[in-house]
Formats: C-alpha cells, structure tokens, sequence
C-alpha cells in the first residue's frame, strides 16, 4: 500500500511565539522539565534512553511497522551530519523522560522535524506542543526559515497539533523523471 503522507511546512519567520508561551508555562507549572540532548550530554546512556522513549512514542503511528533495533537507530538517526543534540527536547516528569521532539537541520537549508511524542500516560497536557515550541526555537537559533514535517495521513492529533501552530500543506513536490 502506497501512502500519501502528509507534509508540512511552517514559516519560522511568521511564526508567534507569544502565542504559545502559555503552554511553556502551563507545563512548568505542573512540574514538567524541559531540557535538550546536549544539556543532558550525549552520551551512549542518554542515546539508549532516547531510542526507548523513541521507540515507544512511535508505536502509535498509523502503519509504523517495526521499529529500528539500537544499531540501526543509531545509524540512522543519530550518527549523521544533519543529527544535533541542541536539536533534540525532552520533556522529563519527577526524573522521567515522558516526551521528544527531534528537530534536524538539513543540507537543503530547512529545519526538519523528525519526530515530537508524548508518552500515552502524559497525552492531553499540551507537552507535544510546548516541545514543538522549543523545537522552533532551536531551528530558528539556527536562522532557518522553514521547519518542515510530514506525517501519516491516519495521524491526526500530529497533523492537528502542527497545524495549530501554523503549519500549512507543502507544494507537491515534482514527479522525479
């Protein structure tokens, strides 16, 4: 089955912050920490913890399939140029990673968003959207213009969530001759 993915774009230029500042606050309040890979230390413990928390996040993604083993994750998620730990927010709960977004910077001059989860027993608390905050954050310390996602077509609260901050539908992109 050939899926017609979903894809995003979101103009960090004519993005308002403020507008989302509450949520920042909202989930402090209730005690949530928000950190990166790079303040933590990128370290193997710390790339292990990520791809569990990776893993589990993603088990609800329409069609997901098996999930990488440790190796390929590595591979091919981490251990690549576009890969920064500046780049990655966790939200930790009492000592507990409960959420990530994962923003890469590409050769092409975009932000990317690989992938923002919340664990299930952490949903509906707005924790997706104020790690997507930091995540624009993150991508326009680094002076890109555009963050760029692209989701399931069966994922709607993602799709939902990104088009509240702005996101709007990508230009099909040209056949490939």
């Amino acid at each position: 089955m050939v899926v017609d993915w979903v894809r995003l774009k979101l103009d960090l230029d004519a993005f308002d912050n403020a507008r989302f500042e509450p949520y920042l606050r909202r989930c402090r309040q209730a005690g949530i920490e928000f950190t990166t890979m790079a303040a933590l230390g990128d370290a193997a413990e710390h790339r292990h913890a990520l791809y569990e928390l990776n893993k589990t996040c993603s088990a609800d993604i329409p069609e997901r399939g098996e999930f990488y083993t440790l190796d390929e994750y590595l591979a091919q998620r981490i251990e690549t140029p576009t890969y920064d730990p500046r780049g990655v927010v966790l939200a930790v709960d009492g000592g507990s990673w409960i959420g990530m977004a994962a923003t890469s910077i590409r050769p092409e001059g975009h932000a990317f968003s690989e992938m923002t989860g919340v664990l299930a027993s952490h949903r509906g608390r707005g924790l997706s959207l104020a790690m997507k905050v930091l995540a624009i954050r993150y991508a326009r310390s680094r002076g890109m213009r555009w963050l760029r996602t692209l989701h399931h077509p069966g994922n709607t609260s993602a799709i939902g969530m990104n088009r509240r901050l702005g996101f709007v539908d990508e230009e099909p992109r040209p056949a490939m001759a």
